[in-house]
């Protein structure tokens, strides 16, 4: 069996997209913290944000964050996050992608 690429949709998680969405901009975050050797304190330092809302994203605990929230936090750590949504054909699935200059 081959997945969709939405491990939640996959498994039937209710807001699979909105769940995948969260997930990728919070592992770019984890990203940028790591590239940068940022611990939790000099993240918040830097961006505004509490410590431990750092110490949640990497331990994936997403649900008290909003799309929004993690776009700002990733703009803070001066990162650029484009969203880019397009509308399939009648009888597909809409297709939804996140390209990010951070996925290198």
């Amino acid at each position: 069996m081959r997945g969709s690429g939405n491990v939640f949709a996959d498994f039937d998680v209710p807001d699979a997209n909105l769940r995948q969405l969260r997930a990728i901009l919070a592992a770019e975050i984890v990203k940028a913290l790591d590239k940068e050797r940022l611990t939790v304190r000099d993240a918040e330092v830097r961006t505004g944000f509490a410590a431990a809302d750092f110490s949640r994203i990497r331990q994936i605990k997403l649900d008290r964050f909003t799309v929004d929230r993690l776009m700002r936090i990733l703009g803070r750590l001066n990162r650029d996050v484009q969203i880019q949504i397009s509308v399939a054909p009648r009888g597909r699935s809409a297709s939804r992608r996140l390209s990010s200059p951070l996925a290198a």
